[in-house]
């Protein structure tokens, strides 16, 4: 449960704070270590390139503890969930200091820093590692952090990620080594805000993709070490197998395998297309169905490059995947969905049963080629029915199911305003407005309304290949949204899923579970619980929003990860707000779905009474926790 007012964070430390000694300077890094990792990963200078940044952040992290017992004069002001840890505090600004030093250029008139030399540990030998790829909006946030100095980077992600106040950014850089704060501070106001992304898998040092070096090389290298005339011959050996070299697969890295089933797999000649009219008599209409569009369909060279890129992709291409999608190379001859020119570059769609691949290359080249991955298995119908086909100056466009007969674009804030038509040319459609794409502000929430075969659905652009299928209604019972009640239920909310970005959500459902009298009789409140359920199954996100009347956007009041709350499995939820009225008076309002027989407050409120909706007297910046009984007797507990 959370207050609509946020309450004045703690003031920085002074020369009194506690002794840290090197146990609690440890726990603190055992505890938050992917937090200081991933705050040492976004300080480092972005010239390390992505594998020694990984590498420097880890050893940077694990190089903060302390020898002994260490005084701290200064501990700056702690974010939620570590306030009033000076071992915490202690060890995150020997990361940051760490991490500055690191972007300082070597000098002939100055011993170098420790910070300033790759790191002698942790070392991997023949893998690349990186962080997982975001979307568009990460790539930019992540280009604009690398034009920063590093105290001024440094100012940024503590700002975001740690949640500290300018006060507290300035002694801690000054704590630091840092001679001009003020500077580093007004140079990061020139980004914007966009904290949110810092927490995405994009800057996530922990959670890895490993790639192999280029093994042919290593190979030649071994062989001459121990025979050079030996290497020679194997040199020219391995530039003369069969296959015409590394050309025909364009960014691919070097062929490392001669296993036949995965040769099958990368052979263009064995693509699986689906019928143009398999759908019509299909049992289940899935991507399976999808006809092979665009019109090069039968470029050889460029479905080689796309097979072979997808299986080893070479150092310089891109690499994205949904959350909990695997990206290596297909088991078997995947299925062509499309392969055509989309704006300023050649895509290659292809699918395999379980994700969607999309391949694309520069219209002049295959140098800045990518490929993303998207898990989509058991997916039918509306979840079936749209594939991202590129992405350009906020626009998005997409290829579209075959059944689907209509295709239009809708404003999600505006419930009563009609559908503009998009126009569909062998399933590609029009450019539309993407909602991924806001910079800031959300003044409008654009989705794809598409008409098919079993109805009119809405999908909604989450910065993935497939867009998110949204529905209404009480869980277990949920209709697609497309409706007018679907479209006034969504209305207030549809902002909401920009939390849901870039984490593979397969479907949004809204649910109003309840509507709460004002204690001041101003109107009535209401609650509306979102559930965002992934393709992986695990990483379900729940929000519960409060909306006052006349409000034009709900706000979130409490939420959940990976609870089955507001779900199918468990269609209750209750939930509870600090709310001031307009004589400034303080009040909990709590509230349940329908089948809550009771609520009781504790804590910084105490207070309980019968039904599913409780109003209480609070005072400012009270926490309280909430149970609730249901009609059958079971307890559940209030979202966080």
């Amino acid at each position: 449960m959370q207050s609509q007012d946020v309450a004045p964070r703690p003031s920085a430390g002074s020369a009194t704070d506690p002794v840290v000694d090197v146990e609690q300077a440890e726990a603190a890094l055992v505890e938050h270590y992917p937090r200081l990792v991933r705050l040492a990963y976004l300080v480092l200078p972005p010239e390390l390139g992505r594998k020694r940044r990984v590498l420097t952040a880890h050893a940077l992290a694990q190089r903060a503890l302390p020898r002994g017992r260490t005084s701290t004069p200064l501990i700056p002001a702690q974010a939620k969930g570590r306030e009033g840890d000076p071992g915490y505090a202690f060890v995150r600004l020997r990361v940051v200091r760490a991490a500055l030093r690191a972007g300082v250029p070597l000098s002939l008139r100055a011993l170098p820093k420790r910070a300033q030399l790759p790191p002698l540990l942790p070392q991997v030998w023949g893998l690349r590692l990186f962080p997982r790829s975001g979307g568009a909006d990460e790539l930019a946030l992540d280009q604009r952090l690398s034009g920063l100095s590093a105290p001024a980077r440094a100012a940024y992600v503590l700002r975001g990620l740690e949640k500290l106040t300018d006060d507290a950014v300035y002694e801690l850089l000054a704590a630091a080594g840092v001679d001009d704060v003020d500077e580093a501070l007004e140079e990061a106001d020139a980004v914007p805000a966009r904290y949110a992304l810092l927490a995405s898998p994009e800057f996530d040092a922990c959670s890895l993709q490993a790639r192999p070096t280029d093994l042919m090389r290593r190979r030649q290298h071994l062989k001459a070490a121990l025979v050079a005339g030996a290497a020679l011959v194997v040199c020219g050996a391995l530039l003369g197998l069969p296959g015409e070299g590394w050309a025909p697969d364009g960014a691919a890295a070097p062929p490392y395998a001669q296993n036949p089933a995965a040769q099958a797999a990368l052979d263009p000649s064995r693509l699986a297309k689906a019928a143009p009219a398999a759908w019509e008599s299909a049992a289940r209409l899935d991507f399976s169905v999808w006809p092979a569009r665009g019109e090069l369909t039968g470029d050889q060279a460029l479905l080689r490059r796309a097979l072979a890129v997808w299986a080893r992709p070479g150092e310089k291409v891109r690499v994205s995947a949904t959350p909990g999608t695997p990206s290596g190379g297909p088991a078997g001859p995947p299925q062509l969905l499309y392969a055509g020119t989309v704006d300023n570059a050649r895509v290659v769609i292809l699918y395999d049963g379980l994700r969607i691949a999309r391949y694309a290359e520069p219209k002049d080249g295959t140098a800045g080629a990518a490929v993303d991955f998207a898990r989509v298995d058991g997916a039918t119908g509306a979840e079936a029915s749209a594939v991202v086909l590129g992405r350009a100056d906020g626009n998005v466009r997409y290829l579209m199911a075959p059944w689907v007969k209509k295709a239009a674009e809708r404003d999600l804030l505006k419930p009563g305003s009609g559908a503009m038509a998009l126009t569909l040319t062998d399933g590609a459609t029009s450019p539309l407005a993407s909602p991924a794409a806001q910079q800031s502000g959300c003044t409008s929430w654009n989705v794809l309304q598409v008409t098919g075969e079993a109805g009119t659905s809405l999908l909604s652009d989450l910065a993935e290949l497939v867009p998110a299928r949204l529905t209404a209604g009480r869980p277990g019972s949920a209709k697609d949204a497309a409706g007018a009640a679907g479209l006034r239920t969504w209305a207030p909310y549809a902002c909401s899923l920009s939390a849901a970005r870039a984490q593979g959500v397969r479907a949004v459902n809204a649910w109003q579970f309840a509507r709460q009298p004002l204690p001041d009789a101003s109107g009535s409140a209401d609650w509306v619980c979102t559930r965002a359920e992934t393709w992986r199954g695990g990483g379900t996100q729940v929000l519960a929003q409060f909306r006052t009347p006349g409000g034009p956007q709900g706000a979130v009041a409490a939420q959940g990860q990976d609870v089955p709350a507001c779900g199918p499995r468990d269609p209750h939820v209750l939930a509870g707000v600090l709310w001031k009225a307009q004589d400034e008076s303080w009040y909990l309002l709590a509230a349940g779905s329908r089948d809550t027989a009771s609520i009781e407050a504790s804590g910084g409120v105490t207070a309980s009474g019968p039904g599913p909706l409780l109003t209480a007297r609070a005072e400012q910046g009270a926490r309280a926790g909430l149970t609730g009984t249901l009609t059958d007797g079971r307890e559940i507990s209030g979202l966080k």
